[in-house]
């Protein structure tokens, strides 16, 4: 039985360390992909739907996002339907990171799946590991939000601009902070 790949392992959800070549070409697969849509011609909104459909996981109808945006792989992030994504997106994308229809995301939204070990010497050796991100049908991030590894997010749910979101958020609430807490029920 041969042992897993780094690959492997990233997208089992078990620690692991990026020096897989394979990891490494899908990374600059990534990269050279969002740098053609963050210098593309803004009016070319076919072009640019077409790069992403190309970069993510899936790119819902009707749907949006405005560069530049930056990811690790693309392929581990899913958008939904008629969802609109502002300027300066990070998906840091080890992990999945899920997105529904009707969704809006501000300016400077970072969704960060990735984590490293709290002990020095794993992460000196460059152990990590990543938590995927489920962000709802309808949910609002204001502008700046960081949602932070493992963090689910409820449909309908509004969260301040500014906040970091480090616990799941339920669904029809207004959360503000850092850490991002519940202000009250919509």
């Amino acid at each position: 039985m041969s042992e897993k790949s780094m690959r492997e392992r990233m997208l089992a959800g078990e620690p692991y360390i990026s020096d897989d070549p394979v990891l490494a070409e899908e990374s600059q697969r990534a990269q050279g992909l969002a740098h053609r849509i963050n210098t593309m011609d803004p009016n070319d909104a076919s072009g640019r739907g077409a790069l992403l459909e190309e970069l993510l996981g899936g790119f819902g109808e009707h749907s949006e996002v405005r560069p530049p945006l930056h990811c690790d792989y693309g392929y581990q992030t899913t958008i939904g339907a008629r969802t609109f994504v502002n300027w300066g997106v990070t998906f840091l994308d080890v992990a999945a990171i899920t997105i529904g229809d009707d969704v809006q995301i501000g300016p400077n939204v970072q969704l960060l799946t990735a984590t490293h070990p709290l002990e020095p010497q794993p992460r000196r050796d460059k152990w990590e590991a990543a938590e995927p991100i489920t962000i709802g049908d309808n949910v609002w991030l204001g502008g700046g939000v960081i949602v932070c590894p493992g963090v689910s997010i409820g449909a309908d749910t509004v969260v301040g601009a500014g906040s970091v979101v480090t616990r799941d958020l339920p669904a029809g609430v207004v959360a503000v902070g850092a850490p991002a807490r519940v202000l009250r029920e919509l």
